[in-house]
């Protein structure tokens, strides 16, 4: 049974970096069709995509963060972390990691989710 488990800071200065790590267990983080993502949730808003980093390595960002968004891996340790730089409280947001099966085609386990909140 695939777990995620987050961590970092719950509170990012204004103009900062953002920095999220996902650790993975019950999976190795290179299974075949495996996508590990970074999804956030805004107070009051619906839920929004930021990227992932595949099971091979490669990496895809929503296009409206693409430019201050980075998803990097470890494989010796199955972890995956996030950043997002330059931050401003419009960032401020509930931040959860997510496994996509390329194989079912959808997301089938969840991190516990952890609200960052931008301070100005």
């Amino acid at each position: 049974q695939v777990q995620l488990q987050e961590s970092g800071p719950g509170l990012v200065k204004l103009s900062q970096t953002l920095s999220r790590t996902c650790t993975v267990s019950g999976a190795s983080i290179t299974t075949n069709s495996y996508y590990w993502n970074w999804i956030r949730q805004p107070p009051g808003k619906g839920l929004e995509w930021m990227g992932y980093i595949g099971y091979d390595g490669s990496t895809y960002y929503n296009p409206s963060l693409k430019s201050r968004t980075s998803i990097s891996r470890d494989t010796s340790t199955d972890q995956f972390t996030l950043q997002l730089s330059s931050v401003t409280p419009e960032d401020t947001a509930v931040y959860y990691c997510a496994l996509f099966s390329g194989l079912d085609s959808y997301f089938k386990v969840w991190g516990q989710g952890t609200l960052v909140t931008v301070s100005s």
